[in-house]
């Protein structure tokens, strides 16, 4: 088929539907015009999408017809319906597809970190090229512990959040180049393990935990997920399987929106133990209970609405039609 002149040829029908769906009100002779190139176009988008599937063209009328259906449709749903089913069905599920690499993460987190702790800990001289005795004393002393307590806990849970949610973001939009998430894991995992590893030397693994584990069990674990989340959509881009490389990535990319939502719900909430359990008087083992609960009501939501969801074919994407791969037949 030629494409130039299949265009040239059904141009103003679709300059039509276009004037028509961005109208702000319609008649009746308006309306039923409407529908019938609706109708007429998705056939057209049909035949092209055969021929040239990642044409700028088959993108505009896709826009087009999108927004037509809408006219003649009305609103799918509600806003509390939109909203149950992205937090019983969506969310879930786009955390789900994620546990296993999740858990990968997690996991070269922990053996790095422990790496780290591991040498600075039994290692003078690798303590020494870290820090002064003086300032390594001050540091287990002093700062570490301040740091959770010198700024009033509202303000001090905000600006963890936000710092939370800066990392994160950063795994979640750069992950696509591929060496952003490693980068990330390593640095992270760096910074604790020496953190741990200058505590351990002064005999006080026990303070350090003590203060970490509370938060880090849900902080680190959103970091896990947003590092899981970054290699799933540079992966699309490395190996798209049976689908274009366009079509994938743009699959994954609204998958990984649906889960940076979500983890700002979980930053938010790691945040709050951090700025208010993590500072408090309580025991310690009463505040690493409440990090630990906190973690498994993230995993009991992610298995208990997550697993049947993905299984029953939810990924975390948009709707087939709102995505634009259902179009009515003519």
């Amino acid at each position: 088929m030629d494409m130039d002149a299949f265009s040239a040829a059904n141009a103003d029908k679709w300059a039509r539907l276009h004037e028509l769906a961005y109208q702000g009100r319609l008649n009746g002779r308006e309306a039923d015009e409407l529908l019938a190139l609706y109708q007429s176009t998705s056939a057209h988008l049909s035949l092209i999408r055969s021929i040239a599937p990642e044409s700028g063209l088959s993108a505009s009328l896709s826009a087009t017809l999108a927004q037509a259906r809408t006219r003649f449709t009305g609103a799918r749903s509600n806003v509390p319906a939109d909203l149950a089913r992205f937090f019983v069905v969506a969310l879930p599920a786009a955390l789900y597809r994620l546990t296993w690499l999740t858990l990968a993460c997690g996991a070269a987190f922990i053996l790095i970190g422990a790496a780290y702790a591991l040498w600075i800990g039994t290692s003078p001289d690798a303590l020494r090229a870290v820090a002064t005795e003086a300032a390594a004393r001050q540091y287990v002393e002093e700062d570490f512990i301040n740091y959770y307590s010198e700024n009033p806990a509202a303000s001090f849970a905000g600006a963890v959040w936000t710092n939370n949610a800066w990392i994160s973001a950063q795994a979640v939009a750069l992950g696509i180049t591929g060496f952003w998430v490693p980068m990330i894991l390593f640095s992270n995992a760096q910074g604790v393990g020496v953190a741990a590893g200058i505590f351990a030397a002064a005999g006080k693994s026990d303070v350090f935990f003590s203060y970490i584990l509370p938060h880090g069990l849900m902080e680190l674990t959103a970091v896990f997920i947003a590092c899981a989340a970054g290699l799933r959509i540079f992966w699309a881009m490395v190996s798209p399987g049976p689908r274009t490389r366009g079509r994938a990535v743009a699959e994954e990319g609204r998958s990984l929106i649906t889960v940076a939502l979500g983890l700002v719900l979980v930053l938010f909430a790691s945040g709050l133990v951090e700025g208010f359990v993590t500072p408090s008087p309580l025991p310690v083992w009463a505040k690493i209970g409440i990090g630990a609960a906190v973690l498994a009501a993230y995993w009991f939501y992610v298995l208990r609405w997550g697993r049947p969801a993905y299984l029953a074919g939810e990924r975390g994407d948009l709707r087939r039609e709102d995505a634009g791969y259902a179009e009515i037949a003519a």
